[in-house]
């Protein structure tokens, strides 16, 4: 028995990927072409991707939202997870990024689930809410810039119904949020700001999470 979470060697990575990682073609072949982007570490982990995927199947979400694409790993990996009827609202502003990722959803049958609004997401969001969506989604995944966080976290909040979910990823940042943030390095500062805000939050359920690097679950109350 373990009192805390294992350290996973690459054996154990693999091993873990060997027995638990069920992908779509699709998913495997969109990795394979993001292995190589210059900015490939911004893709999150499959076995992520698989979690979430599980989650937004026990939520029974139908309507789910996305704060940041790049190469749309993450966005055909909740499109799957959707039933025939689900939509996904996924935000970017990089048509170059969000492009690579956009065959592979027609491959994988899910494009005519997933809209595509390449704006700044705040503006996105806004908008929806000025148009009545509140409490209208299930689930939001949160991963784009850090300093944004907040912001798209208390627009998710409002969106959703109660009873769903946001997942936000990089909530431990390769450990760097355990130690006092540089000056220079407002990444930092806004998740310490953002994780200690959320600890206090009476209008969540939270979980964070070592899994990737560091996912928050926060369920609305």
């Amino acid at each position: 028995m373990s009192r805390r979470t294992l350290t996973v060697d690459d054996a154990l990575y693999r091993y873990l990927l060997e027995h638990s990682l069920r992908e779509h073609p699709a998913q495997a072949a969109l990795r394979a072409a993001t292995a190589t982007h210059p900015h490939a570490g911004m893709q999150i982990s499959p076995e992520q991707g698989q979690f979430m995927a599980l989650l937004v199947k026990l939520l029974g979400a139908r309507r789910a939202i996305e704060v940041g694409v790049f190469t749309g790993y993450s966005a055909l990996t909740v499109a799957l997870a959707l039933p025939d009827d689900g939509r996904l609202l996924a935000c970017d502003i990089n048509d170059e990024y969000t492009r690579v990722g956009q065959p592979y959803w027609e491959q994988a049958g899910v494009a005519n689930k997933i809209e595509l609004r390449l704006a700044p997401a705040r503006t996105t969001l806004d908008a929806r809410l000025a148009a009545g969506e509140a409490g209208r989604y299930d689930f939001a995944f949160i991963d784009a810039d850090k300093t944004g966080y907040d912001a798209y976290y208390e627009c998710c909040l409002e969106l959703l119904r109660a009873g769903g979910l946001i997942a936000i990823d990089n909530t431990l940042w390769g450990g760097k949020v355990a130690h006092p943030a540089a000056d220079d390095d407002a990444d930092t500062a806004a998740l310490q700001a953002l994780n200690a805000k959320l600890h206090d939050d009476q209008r969540i359920d939270l979980s964070l999470l070592p899994i990737g690097d560091g996912l928050t679950l926060a369920r609305k109350r």
